[in-house]
């Protein structure tokens, strides 16, 4: 074989065309309108079967109130900055005390349901059945489901589960029913159809306390704002309406109650020190009248009547900041030990600092809440550990406040307590007599001053408490809204569109990435430097297994015979310079058409009054016989182990200048036998005869047994077969032309069908330094099949609506 001077290969310039890449979207567009149905589909069982969640609003205002008797009695404290305040306050509305009392307000004992065909409805406000209660354990009741259906005028029946055993039996009515621990009875109602079934259950408040906790929402409307935007969600509007506005009503009731708590403990600590004081009191002044008698003495002196006058004010100063103390202590006391109820028992002259009521107040309904957690949790359980964190928050910062306190009382004590030594120093200096006449004095005017000074505080928290008002009054009040705002049917549906566009979109995607097959040209370009010569198209007919048809012939104005022929035109530029050619066929795996490929090529060939002889040169698995429908009892095989002369072997066609060789018996050694000096001579006789020698051989991906005919060919094709060759496939041309430094390599593309599903998004620019002789003109006659040059049959897709309309 005569070797060409060699030169480097480059790939070709592929740019990234941007229209195929959305023809290749929209070839498979019925995809996407299947994704796009089942979406649509799937969001309209979703938006079916998902229970509609409802929601209304209400806004409370928070503001300390002063009513007339509150100026009155000057009994009004400073209050905490409004965001702290408004922050304790709301852990307060929806504590669990405020919230059970707020069911329990409402009618919750029964919830009656509508059964539909997808889902069961809670139908609150409507009582379907009158039922009446005889005894009900607020704690343990009967708690299942049950339907009621009427059986005659005088009976019913009553269907509920027992474990998993559904239990139906037959009750009267306005006759006791019992169940477990309740009993109740049905009232007979006229207006009720035969056909009717109620569905209820009985509940306890704790029962519903999940579903309101759940979908209660508070916030601030606005930044440093007091009034707060309170939003209920529910499955029912109604009920979300009247939960709301119980909830408001509620807070503002058990706001006021703790408010007055308060005032009345400070009631309480002030008449049981005016227990005391009063005793003191009476003993002190009996003993100043008795002195005086005994001593018939009047008055003392003006110097210590000015001393008894400032040591009463001191003495009673320091006995009020000693009860101060007191109470101060246990608070903190409370504090520590974390005890519920805890609260501010005594104030006098402002000497608690203001921020330590609303902390109280938080405190205080962290641990009613944590107590109503503690019965469905465990200690360890996260609720519990959150409000736990929550309370050590507040309980710091009210320890700290204490503190603080009882350091600012005690400070004026020591203060009061060094005033009161050096008085009592010079009171020291007065005559035995007047001393003991003032100290008499002294005691009984301090007591007397401390007695008025409670009794003036008991008559301020008592007038305090009958004008304690709520911290917060209702703006607005909540109203059932029938518009439901979850799902959002608009929203689930533009979801759904997008989804299922995306899918279908990306299931194209998908399965190019997992495509390993060959299917256009631009991929075999984008993989090798072995030029392509030509593109065979796919028969558009069916075909015998053996392929017997020389398809080229029987339908010479088909696509795929003008293909071959565009093949056959390129080959005759190759190795122009030879009068002879040696054609060599192969691929790397059996299936790939080389056969199917070698048989058509001959036949074109022999069409322009060319001299074609076919060799099978695959002596393991030909198929050339069964194409020309001959035995193969004696061929190749037979020449190359010496049993037969090359006249004896060749065989002629039905084409009057084509003629073949089968392969013969498959021989034990073919490999051998294609390496031996007898196939060398067998093509050096034959190409005196013949203008082309096209050698089938075997799949060099398989087998060796081609190698040495690949050697001395002229040319050498390569086939690849559209959709059956992996990419693996398009390298190994372009290997065996490195190895054994040829240079006469191409590639036939076989059995190509315009697929855009799998086709390459990049398009071939052969421009510049890449145009030559390297390359070949073809056409892969897409989009050509409607212009009338050829004879295929027309082959609309089903979803052509011209073929339908066609008459």
């Amino acid at each position: 074989m005569q070797e060409t001077n060699k030169f480097q290969r480059k790939l070709p310039n592929q740019e990234i065309d941007y229209f195929k890449i959305g023809k290749i979207l929209l070839s498979r567009w019925y995809w996407i309108a299947a994704t796009l149905l089942i979406s649509i589909g799937v969001s309209k069982v979703y938006l079916w079967y998902t229970p509609k969640v409802y929601a209304t609003g209400a806004t409370i205002k928070f503001e300390d109130k002063r009513s007339e008797l509150n100026d009155m009695a000057g009994a009004y404290a400073a209050s905490a900055t409004m965001a702290a305040r408004m922050q304790s306050e709301l852990v307060v509305l929806q504590s669990s005390p405020v919230l059970l009392r707020a069911i329990k307000s409402i009618d919750h004992r029964v919830s009656f349901y509508l059964n539909g065909r997808v889902r069961v409805t809670d139908i609150y406000p409507q009582k379907l059945l009158d039922i009446q209660f005889i005894t009900l354990d607020s704690v343990i009741f009967f708690r299942e489901q049950l339907e009621f259906r009427p059986k005659n005028k005088d009976q019913f029946t009553l269907t509920y589960a027992r474990g998993k055993k559904e239990t139906k039996q037959t009750y009267s009515y306005d006759a006791p029913i019992t169940l477990d621990h309740t009993v109740f009875t049905i009232k007979h109602q006229e207006s009720l159809p035969s056909n009717t079934v109620v569905l209820f259950k009985f509940n306890a408040p704790e029962d519903l306390l999940g579903r309101v906790r759940g979908g209660l929402h508070p916030g601030e409307i606005s930044r440093n704002s007091n009034i707060v935007a309170i939003q209920q969600t529910d499955v029912n509007p109604v009920f979300a309406a009247d939960i709301l506005n119980a909830i408001l009503v509620e807070y503002l009731k058990y706001d006021k109650e703790q408010r007055t708590k308060s005032a009345r403990q400070t009631i309480e600590f002030i008449d049981t020190k005016l227990g005391l004081l009063s005793g003191k009191v009476s003993t002190s002044g009996n003993e100043l009248e008795q002195f005086k008698q005994r001593r018939k003495m009047v008055d003392i002196s003006t110097t210590s009547a000015a001393l008894v006058g400032q040591s009463k004010e001191i003495e009673a100063q320091i006995s009020i900041l000693n009860m101060q103390v007191t109470a101060i202590d246990d608070l903190k006391n409370k504090l520590i030990a974390q005890q519920s109820a805890a609260n501010i028992n005594f104030n006098i002259s402002g000497s608690v600092d203001p921020f330590l009521g609303p902390l109280i107040t938080s405190y205080n309904a962290l641990l009613a809440n944590r107590t109503e957690l503690l019965k469905d949790y465990n200690l360890n359980s996260p609720p519990i550990k959150d409000i736990d964190r929550q309370i050590a928050t507040i309980k710091t910062s009210a320890l700290a406040n204490v503190n603080s306190t009882r350091d600012e009382t005690q400070k004026k004590l020591n203060y009061l307590n060094s005033q009161k030594r050096g008085i009592d120093q010079q009171i020291g200096t007065i005559p035995a007599a007047e001393n003991d006449l003032f100290k008499l004095k002294r005691s009984f005017e301090i007591n007397d001053k401390v007695y008025g000074l409670l009794e003036e505080k008991r008559l301020d928290a008592e007038i305090s408490s009958s004008a304690i008002l709520p911290g917060a009054s209702i703006v607005d009040r909540a109203y059932p809204s029938l518009n439901p705002i979850s799902p959002d049917a608009g929203a689930v549906n533009r979801k759904a569109i997008i989804i299922g566009i995306i899918s279908g979109l990306g299931i194209i995607i998908l399965i190019r990435m997992l495509n390993p097959y060959i299917y256009d040209k631009e991929t075999i370009e984008s993989l090798t430097t072995v030029p392509i010569i030509g593109v065979i198209r796919k028969f558009p007919g069916s075909l015998d297994e053996d392929s017997s048809q020389l398809l080229a012939l029987t339908k010479p104005r088909s696509i795929f015979a003008e293909s071959v022929r565009s093949v056959r035109t390129n080959l005759n530029f190759l190795a122009s310079d030879k009068k002879n050619k040696v054609i060599c066929i192969t691929s790397e795996v059996a299936g790939e058409g080389k056969s199917f490929v070698s048989v058509n090529l001959s036949s074109t060939l022999a069409l322009i009054n060319k001299r074609v002889i076919l060799i099978g040169a695959d002596l393991r698995r030909s198929r050339i016989h069964k194409t020309f429908n001959v035995p193969n009892d004696l061929g190749l095989s037979n020449y190359l182990a010496n049993q037969a002369t090359p006249q004896d072997i060749i065989k002629h066609s039905e084409v009057g200048s084509l003629d073949f060789i089968t392969s013969g018996p498959v021989p034990p050694n073919p490999s051998e036998l294609l390496h031996s000096s007898r196939m060398a001579e067998l093509v050096e006789e034959l190409k005196g005869y013949y203008d082309f020698i096209i050698i089938d051989t075997a799949p060099v991906g398989l087998v060796s047994d081609s190698i040495p005919l690949i050697r001395a060919s002229d040319v050498n094709v390569f086939v690849i077969r559209s959709g059956k060759s992996k990419y693996y496939a398009a390298t190994v041309p372009q290997r065996i032309a490195t190895e054994y430094n040829l240079d006469n390599s191409v590639i036939v593309l076989n059995a190509f069908e315009e697929d855009l599903l799998h086709s390459r998004y990049y398009t071939t620019r052969i421009t510049g330094e890449n145009y030559g002789n390297r390359y070949y003109y073809y056409s892969d006659y897409s989009g050509y099949a409607s212009s009338g040059y050829y004879l295929d049959d027309d082959k609309r897709k089903w979803w052509d609506i011209k073929r339908w309309l066609k008459f």
